[in-house]
């Protein structure tokens, strides 16, 4: 799949908290679907389209295996996105505007 994401909407996704909520199950590893249904209450189907976006762009894998469904977040890929320094630039103007808006 190809690298040209929408850094805005991959960033939008992940901070999400219903993916966060995903991702913190998978931090630590790979998890198969019938553990995240049971752990997070959701159904397979609405974690599938909780993660669709990061999943398109590899940032988290799905692996039919059987039965289950195994879900892993490449963790390096994630890292990098939320760590960019773009982004907390774009907080700092955002939060700037905010202020100017309300003084």
């Amino acid at each position: 799949m190809s690298n040209n994401f929408d850094r805005q909407k991959m960033l939008e996704t992940l901070v999400n908290p219903d993916v966060s909520m995903i991702l913190a199950e998978l931090e630590n590893g790979e998890k198969d679907s019938n553990y995240l249904v049971e752990k997070l209450g959701i159904t397979t189907k609405e974690i599938e389209e909780r993660l669709a976006y990061a999943i398109k762009y590899n940032f988290v894998v799905m692996v039919n295996h059987g039965d289950k469904i195994i879900f892993k977040a490449d963790m390096e890929k994630l890292n990098k996105i939320m760590e960019n320094e773009e982004n907390f630039a774009n907080i700092v103007d955002g939060l700037t505007e905010l202020d100017q808006f309300l003084n």
